[in-house]
């Protein structure tokens, strides 16, 4: 019933961006969230950032000052993420939240190296 689609993922330098989109197929009153989350090999699933369908925004510690969570007019999040570093590297989860229930995209991979 609900797709979510990510995109954006990739091998970067430290110091470097990228960018993520997600976008998801639900009407856009029923989205109550949505973020990302990010698991890395040997370290436990954390949730990286999340924008609620009031604007508000929430970081993980790791990320703040270096991520910034926003919206589009439509169905459509990104994750602008700036000063890369090597522990920044996961694959990340896009979600959405909706009627209640989480659900996950695909997943994008994030290699930060030099």
């Amino acid at each position: 019933q609900v797709q979510v689609v990510e995109s954006g993922g990739g091998l970067v330098q430290p110091g470097g961006s990228l960018r993520l989109s997600c976008t998801a197929t639900v009407y856009i009153s029923s989205i109550g969230a949505m973020g990302w989350y990010r698991q890395a090999p040997g370290k436990e699933r954390e949730l990286v950032a999340r924008i609620t369908s009031g604007g508000d925004t929430n970081y993980a510690d790791s990320v703040n000052g270096r991520f910034t969570i926003s919206r589009d007019n439509k169905n459509t999040v990104y994750l602008q993420m700036d000063s890369l570093k090597p522990e920044d590297t996961a694959v990340y989860y896009c979600y959405c939240r909706a009627w209640g229930v989480l659900y996950w995209g695909q997943g994008t991979q994030v290699t930060v190296s030099s």
